[in-house]
C-alpha cells in the first residue's frame, strides 16, 4: 500500500517524535494539498475497502489439485469419436511446448472421452455422466471453458492460479482478501485451509503451506490449516495441569514482553505475533465447537453424503466449510488431490468425481437453505487442463492425458454470478481457445470485483513495485458476462 499508511500504522510514539522533521514536512504537505492527499491515500488503503458494495462477503474455493480433464467432464467434444487413435494434427498443436512426460512420444494419438454426456438445466450445459449431482446445479453456475495459463508444470501452475505469479513467495488469494477486507469474526481466523484426502491416491501432488502463505504481506494474513486427524490445529489444547486462567495470565505477560520489544525495535511482525497468540487463545474454545459435526442432523448427511461423517474426506471438508463461513470465516480454501491423470483415466476419474460430486451439490443447496448462497462465492477448478492426445497406452476404455495449459474449465457459483452462463469456446480438439479467452489474471480480477475490490487499485508496495494479485506486467479484465 502507500508509504504514508504503512509508516503511520506501525510507528511508535517515541519513533514519531524522534523524526519530528518528517512530521513537519507531512503537515506542510497536507496544508498545501488539502483533501487531495486524503483521497490519494485512500485509493489503496485496506481501511477504505471495499471500493464499492460487494456481491460476495465470503469465498469457498474448491481446488482440484493436478488439473481435471476438461474433455472428460465439461467440454464435450463428440467429433473426437471419429478421431480415435489418429494423430493430433500439427496445425492444432502448432509447435506447443510439451512436458518431458510426452515430449519423447513418437505419436500423439487422439483419445476421445469414454464417458457419455448429456445436456442439463435450462442453460443446456453438457456434463459428463461421472458428475450426476453437479449436473443438477448447472443453472446456478457460470462455466468458463476458456481458461488458460502459461505454466505447463504443476508447481508454477498452481502457484500462478493461487497467487497470481508462477514464482513462490507471493501472497495467495485468501491472504490478499484477508489483508484487504479483514475479519468477519473475532474467534476464528479470517482465512482457513482444509486439505481433503482423496479415495484414490495413485498420483498425489505435493501440497504445503507455500500455497497459503501471506508472502510479503503481514504473517497474520496467512491461511490457518486445519488437520483432518487428531486435534484440528496443533497444540490447540492446553497441556495437562494448565488451566484456561493460567494460559490467559501467561499470554498477558507475553504480550507485555512483545510490546516492550516493539517499542525498542519497531518490527511490525511483533504485532502479528501478538495477534496470533490472541487468536490461538480464542480458538481453544471456538474450534472444538466448530469441528463437532456429530450434532448435525441426519438430513445434513443425506445432503452431503455419508462420507461427510468421516474426518478428512472431501464431503467432511465441504460440510466444515459451510460451518466455517456460517461462523464468519471470510475465505475457505479446500484442496482435493490426485487429479493428475497421466494414466488410468478410466479407473481414477470416477473415483475422483464420487469424492466431490454429491458434496459439492450438498454445499450449494445447504448454503441456499441457510440464505447464504446469495453472498457466498463458490469456485471449482484446477491449475490447468489435460491433452486430447493420450499419454502412454491407448484403448477405447482407458488412456492417460498430459498437462495442457492452453484451455481448461472452471466454474463459479453464488454471490453475484449469473447462473446458467456458459462462457468461452474451444476448438473441436479442446486444444485451443476460439472464443472469449480468460486468463488467470482475468479470473482474479473478476473474483476481486465480486468482493467489491477494483483489482488495479488494490496494491501493496514491495521491492519498488505496487504489487497486485493480478500482476504488474499485463492488463487484467473483469469478465462482466459472468456477473448477474
Amino acid at each position: 500500500m502507500n508509504f504514508l499508511n504503512d509508516y503511520s500504522k506501525f510507528e511508535t510514539r517515541r519513533q514519531f517524535f524522534a523524526r519530528g522533521k518528517n512530521a513537519l514536512g507531512y503537515a506542510a504537505l497536507t496544508s498545501l494539498m488539502g483533501r487531495s492527499l486524503d483521497l490519494w491515500a485512500s485509493d489503496t488503503a485496506p481501511s477504505m475497502l471495499p471500493h464499492f458494495p460487494p456481491k460476495a462477503k465470503r469465498v469457498i474455493y474448491l481446488h482440484m489439485v493436478g488439473g481435471p480433464s476438461q474433455m472428460d467432464l465439461y467440454d464435450h467434444k463428440p467429433v473426437m469419436g471419429e478421431w480415435y487413435d489418429k494423430d493430433l494434427p500439427e496445425s492444432i498443436r502448432m509447435g506447443q511446448r510439451l512436458t518431458t512426460m510426452t515430449s519423447g512420444q513418437k505419436r500423439f494419438p487422439i483419445a476421445p472421452s469414454k464417458y457419455r454426456f448429456k445436456r442439463h438445466g435450462q442453460c443446456g450445459m453438457w456434463v459428463s455422466e461421472v458428475l450426476p449431482w453437479t449436473a443438477k446445479c448447472v443453472d446456478d453456475m457460470a462455466f468458463i471453458r476458456s481458461m488458460h495459463t502459461e505454466a505447463i508444470n504443476h508447481e508454477p501452475a498452481i502457484c500462478h492460479i493461487q497467487t497470481g505469479n508462477q514464482i513462490q513467495g507471493r501472497p495467495c488469494i485468501g491472504s490478499w482478501v484477508s489483508y484487504g477486507l479483514g475479519s468477519l469474526n473475532e474467534n476464528l481466523p479470517t482465512f482457513v485451509v482444509l486439505v481433503a484426502e482423496p479415495t484414490n491416491k495413485e498420483q498425489l501432488q505435493a501440497i504445503s503451506g507455500r500455497l497459503w502463505s501471506s508472502g510479503y504481506l503481514s504473517g497474520e494474513h496467512s491461511g490457518v490449516s486445519f488437520r483432518s486427524q487428531g486435534d484440528p490445529i496443533l497444540f490447540i489444547a492446553n497441556p495437562p495441569g494448565v488451566s484456561s486462567g493460567l494460559r490467559r495470565t501467561q499470554l498477558d505477560g507475553l504480550k507485555r514482553l512483545n510490546e516492550m520489544n516493539f517499542k525498542a525495535v519497531g518490527d511490525p511482525e511483533t504485532h502479528t505475533r501478538i495477534q496470533q497468540f490472541e487468536m490461538a487463545f480464542k480458538m481453544q474454545s471456538s474450534v472444538p465447537e466448530l469441528t463437532n459435526v456429530k450434532n448435525e442432523p441426519d438430513s445434513t448427511y443425506k445432503l452431503y453424503g455419508e462420507e461427510a461423517r468421516k474426518p478428512g474426506t472431501f464431503a467432511y471438508t465441504a460440510l466444515l466449510a459451510r460451518r466455517l463461513v456460517e461462523r464468519g470465516v471470510r475465505f475457505v480454501q479446500i484442496y482435493h488431490n490426485n487429479w493428475d491423470h497421466h494414466a488410468n483415466v478410466s479407473g481414477r476419474m470416477p473415483s475422483q468425481c464420487r469424492d466431490v460430486d454429491q458434496p459439492t451439490h450438498g454445499l450449494i443447496h445447504d448454503l441456499k437453505a441457510r440464505g447464504m448462497f446469495e453472498d457466498t462465492l463458490i469456485i471449482w477448478g484446477g491449475e490447468f487442463g489435460r491433452t486430447i492426445y493420450s499419454q502412454g497406452g491407448l484403448t477405447k476404455e482407458n488412456y492417460g492425458r498430459d498437462h495442457h495449459p492452453r484451455c481448461f474449465t472452471i466454474w463459479m457459483a453464488g454471490a453475484g454470478i449469473k447462473g446458467g452462463t456458459i462462457y468461452g469456446q474451444t476448438d473441436e480438439f479442446s486444444y485451443n481457445i476460439v472464443e472469449n479467452p480468460v486468463h488467470v489474471r482475468d479470473f482474479h480480477a473478476t473474483l476481486l470485483h465480486l468482493l467489491g475490490i477494483k483489482h488495479d487499485r488494490f496494491t501493496f508496495k514491495y521491492q519498488g513495485l505496487d504489487n497486485k494479485l493480478t500482476g504488474v506486467d499485463a492488463e487484467a479484465q473483469v469478465v462482466k458476462e459472468l456477473l448477474a
